[in-house]
């Protein structure tokens, strides 16, 4: 099925603007109309889905067209491919590992306040009986 560029922006929640720079900067070409209008198929929302995926992890923009120009001279660079998602995700483990001690250093500090909290507010409330 082909869709026209508006409502490949709907389906998938980037705006014609975004897309239009998606091309510009090689990471989508969608086949054309006899008159010129964009037409995307149901692989390029697939397509899209893995880039927005590769942006909300953090990859770098100059990374993923070189990953779509790979992809786009088909599966000669399948280990290529492989290798820049391989190396992409201990990158993003990296991340992911730091945050979490980030937040259990939060959680410790998070406790050490409630109990002091705690300890304090009781001495308040007991008073001397």
């Amino acid at each position: 099925m082909g869709y026209a560029i508006g409502e490949f922006s709907l389906i998938t929640g980037i705006s014609i603007y975004t897309l239009r720079y998606y091309e510009k900067e090689g990471l989508i070409i969608p086949e054309r109309k006899r008159n010129g209008r964009r037409l995307y198929s149901d692989n390029d929302i697939t397509w899209i889905q893995f880039i927005k995926r590769l942006k909300d992890t953090g990859m770098p923009i100059k990374k993923i067209q070189k990953y779509a120009q790979l992809r786009a001279q088909g599966d000669s660079t399948l280990e290529e491919r492989m290798e820049m998602l391989i190396k992409h995700r201990g990158i993003l483990k990296k991340e992911i590992d730091a945050m979490q001690e980030h937040l259990t250093n939060l959680d410790d500090k998070i406790s050490y306040y409630k109990t002091e909290y705690g300890r304090k507010h009781s001495k308040l409330e007991g008073g001397d009986d």
